[in-house]
């Protein structure tokens, strides 16, 4: 059972045009492909109790992608590019993700997931890369993935899942910065942004800055957070709250 958090924001759909809740399929596609079952994930009011509940129903989690970290949570304010913040999937997503590393639940963050969790774990990014790369390399707009060459490092968990290199679909302006304690870098590509981070305490705790999701038949990561939650799965009874 794989939890994914979606998006909560403006939508149309026929003669609706409203606030929804929402998630591009081909993120619980690849789920599905592997053998784990969706459940999403929206945003809403969240505490602990509510965490607990939810996460006694998931044997792994995905923070997926979405927009931009409010960045008073590393203590900056705003650069002109970065998006309006989006403070209630903030809060839920960062209580989900801390609430399954605290009881070792297998998780996977994708580009927005990884700067999600280095900020709560208490590192920093960059807001805007253009600003440090001085190209727009890594965000082309007008909802157009570029492809890039990214370099991963032998032995860790990443090189065991994908190998030494991975050809990566990315959409992302924003990066890591100041690493958080208890993450380890694990791949970048050659101009040195951070494309993927590992929790070093967690059997199953990566996340990567690219969209995995948007790779078509490469679904290895996917399959690896499966397999991991299935083990997960097999050795901890239910129920698992107090």
């Amino acid at each position: 059972m794989i939890g994914l958090t979606t998006y909560l924001e403006r939508a149309q759909s026929g003669v609706w045009d409203l606030n929804a809740a929402f998630l591009p399929q081909v993120y619980f596609d690849a789920v599905t492909r592997v053998g784990g079952i969706a459940v999403l994930l929206p945003p809403q009011p969240v505490d602990a109790a509510i965490t607990s509940r939810v996460l006694d129903g998931l044997d792994g989690l995905i923070i997926t992608g979405g927009k931009d970290v409010d960045p008073a949570r590393y203590g900056q304010d705003p650069h002109p590019t970065t998006d309006e913040p989006r403070r209630d999937r903030d809060a839920w997503e960062e209580s989900l993700l801390l609430g399954a590393i605290e009881r070792e639940i297998p998780f996977l963050g994708i580009c927005r997931g990884a700067q999600l969790l280095n900020v709560s774990l208490g590192g920093s990014l960059i807001q805007h890369l253009p600003d440090v790369i001085g190209s727009t390399r890594y965000n082309l707009g007008g909802g157009q993935f570029n492809e890039v060459q990214v370099h991963v490092d032998e032995g860790t968990a990443l090189d065991a899942l994908v190998g030494g290199a991975v050809t990566a679909k990315v959409y992302h302006h924003q990066a890591i910065d100041r690493l958080a304690s208890g993450l380890s870098v694990t791949a970048r590509t050659e101009d040195g942004v951070v494309q993927a981070v590992e929790l070093d305490s967690a059997a199953f705790g990566l996340a990567v800055q690219w969209h995995p999701e948007e790779s078509g038949e490469d679904l290895r990561l996917f399959a690896g957070l499966v397999d991991a939650a299935t083990t997960f799965a097999e050795r901890t009874p239910c129920p698992r709250s107090n």
